[in-house]
């Protein structure tokens, strides 16, 4: 079992900045593989990113690409999201979510996730 809290969330003007984390319940973080995703008011859920046991592989949407950067700390069992250039449409509630399998079909756990608005 794996509990998820995300943090770090807020508002933003258009071309700011902001670190999301989330942080992960029980000694066995390392062995899950991380992502990221969002929801937009009126659509659907969409993949942002993920990160490999290790860190070693990171993945990401075109849309975030160049602009997003996620990492993991394994000794402070966090993962983090660390976003630049935001844009207008980047603004979404941000879930982080852990599965043992990486790039999974669906992720077996979820954050409760943070409200990220951007301004323009």
């Amino acid at each position: 079992q794996v509990q998820l809290v995300e943090s770090g969330g807020g508002l933003v003007q258009a071309g700011g900045s902001l670190r999301l984390s989330c942080a992960a319940s029980g000694r066995t973080f390392s062995r899950y593989a991380m992502g990221w995703f969002r929801q937009a008011p009126g659509k659907e859920r969409e993949f942002v990113s993920a990160i490999s046991w290790s860190g070693g592989a990171t993945y990401y949407a075109d849309s975030v690409k160049g602009r997003f950067t996620i990492s993991r700390d394994n000794a402070k069992n966090t993962v983090y999201l660390q976003m630049n250039s935001l844009k207008p449409e980047d603004t979404a509630v941000y879930y982080c979510a852990a599965d043992v399998e990486l790039l999974p079909k669906h992720y077996d756990y979820w954050g409760q996730g943070t409200q990220v608005t951007v301004s323009s």
